[in-house]
């Protein structure tokens, strides 16, 4: 689940033991909602936690949710062959025993405030008989991942390479079926412009990239509306730490955090940000989110100061003559900024900060890539800088996994930068142990001010979530950090309901989006 994307519909499909609920509270168990498991018992020491699988809970292929695939699961989610971006955040969990056929035990290495939500909520449970059967090294490549079988409210229907996923009810579901019959995503990328105008057209019923152009035109239609929500996404333009050519070796720009900070002191962010979303983004406060309950919106950030950046690179050594490329024994200061090409507005920032990078003295190139390329790249830590955007754990600890050094030098990874500091990871260690969110809040403010000062990044957008809606269909809350998080209690009203050809609206769907916009299906279709 690399994407935003592929989780909408991946968590439709497979579920957790536990939901971590609205709140987002990840301390303690007191938030978290019956998934899988319907209870559970702590140990007296709080080192093991016994849950207790709803015994009415099956797979979509009719085979019951057992123990064994949730120890399963998380040894398949931990075995560095696998490289799971997630691992990191089991790392607390040591093993998981089977006690009888609908009891699993996690136990843990160390006791920690945040023990339920790593073994409850951050692994989405697998069955066994499916997918224990491929070995690790052919997993990726199996055509069984094509044709995904879970437990949740929805069942996977097809797929259709770059256009159109789709889902249906699961009306055998243990706790209760899809409310929407039929949910369709529709993958169009790079053509923001003509999914935008079949969303305004009432050719989709949901769009989740509302930009400033379009609010006048949603908010004038009387089929559609306007929901704001609170986000927990936010971009950044990491620089690689290891050399491109030979990803063995540092990055002889950008190994040394005195040269990354003068950058970041080039960018004028708040200027940037309100050129490209107008009111729509405000500058990133760093690797999280305003809505965060651990988040502190105090912390200091790398200030824009372009007359301090170049006396910062000139003192260490990348010197120019005016109007000319900085350079430091016959190296230039120059590098290439990597985006890609499904993104205006990634593409937008990128040619703003290549233009006040100029004016230092920094040569910077743009390469836009298709987003398959994009993600091969980011993995293969081939490129020199990219601009990201990041969807935050509900965890605060969920940066081990973008920013953590078990995550650096690891293929498959998520810490695409390769950014690794010991007092960074003991920060965060030491706030993963706090006893309550409050003191949490201060460790983890240590650990993000380390972070910022070292300038593995530099923090640019947070935006504001704004997403268009047909008024006929009535939406759960939307939550903070999916807002598909309740997309099986959407529903449309039976006496506003709109009879469809099964083709035609899948024809509609398939018109829909620039990334994923969304036609939940009417019943009576």
């Amino acid at each position: 689940m690399v994407t935003s994307q592929a989780r909408q519909v991946v968590e439709q499909i497979f579920e957790p033991l536990a939901d971590i609920g609205d709140s987002l509270n990840v301390f303690g168990d007191a938030a978290f909602l019956p998934r899988l498991a319907d209870s559970w018992t702590w140990a007296p020491d709080s080192l093991s936690i016994a849950f207790h699988l709803n015994p009415r809970a099956h797979w979509h292929d009719g085979k019951p949710v057992r123990a064994s695939d949730v120890q399963f699961t998380i040894s398949l989610c931990k075995n560095p062959a696998l490289a799971a971006p997630m691992a990191p955040l089991l790392s607390n969990i040591d093993s998981v025993s089977v006690a009888d056929s609908l009891t699993p035990v996690f136990w843990f290495k160390r006791r920690s405030a945040q023990e339920f939500y790593d073994a409850a909520s951050v692994a989405l449970i697998l069955p066994q008989h499916v997918y224990g059967a491929i070995p690790i090294a052919g997993m990726a490549s199996s055509a069984v991942l094509r044709h995904p079988i879970g437990s949740g409210r929805f069942r996977f229907s097809r797929w259709i390479p770059n256009a159109t996923i789709e889902i249906v009810s699961n009306k055998e579901h243990y706790r209760a079926p899809g409310r929407l019959d039929r949910v369709i995503w529709t993958i169009a990328p790079g053509d923001f412009n003509a999914a935008a105008t079949r969303f305004l057209a009432g050719e989709a019923d949901f769009f989740e990239a509302v930009r400033p152009a379009m609010i006048p035109e949603i908010a004038k239609s009387p089929n559609l509306r306007l929901i704001e929500y609170p986000g927990f996404k936010f971009g950044y333009m990491v620089f690689n730490m290891r050399d491109p050519k030979n990803p063995k070796l540092p990055n002889p720009l950008f190994s040394d955090p005195a040269v990354r900070r003068a950058l970041t002191m080039a960018i004028d962010r708040a200027s940037i940000v309100k050129n490209v979303f107008d009111s729509l983004a405000i500058p990133s406060i760093g690797p999280t989110v305003r809505a965060m309950g651990t988040s502190d919106t105090t912390i200091a950030q790398i200030p824009y100061d372009p007359q301090r950046s170049m006396q910062m690179l000139d003192s260490l050594g990348w010197r120019s003559a005016p109007g000319a490329i900085r350079a430091n024994n016959g190296k230039q200061l120059a590098f290439t900024i990597m985006v890609p090409a499904s993104s205006q507005e990634r593409q937008k920032i990128a040619v703003l900060m290549q233009d006040e990078f100029k004016r230092v003295g920094v040569k910077v190139d743009i390469l836009s890539v298709e987003p398959n390329v994009f993600e091969r790249q980011q993995y293969a830590h081939s490129f020199d800088a990219a601009i990201e955007t990041w969807l935050a754990d509900p965890s605060p600890g969920g940066v081990r996994e973008s920013w953590g050094s078990d995550a650096a030098h690891t293929e498959g990874s998520k810490n695409y930068g390769d950014y690794a500091s010991s007092i960074f990871d003991s920060r965060v260690d030491s706030a993963l142990g706090a006893p309550s969110r409050s003191a949490a809040r201060v460790l983890y403010s240590r650990a993000f001010q380390t972070l910022i000062a070292d300038a593995p990044a530099i923090w640019l957008f947070e935006p504001r979530n704004m997403v268009g809606i047909e008024r006929r269909i009535h939406a759960a809350p939307l939550r903070a950090d999916a807002w598909w998080a309740h997309l099986a209690d959407w529903y449309v009203p039976a006496d506003e309901q709109i009879a469809r050809d099964h083709a035609d609206a899948a024809q509609a769907a398939r018109q829909a989006a620039p990334h994923a916009a969304s036609q939940p299906a009417k019943r009576g279709s």
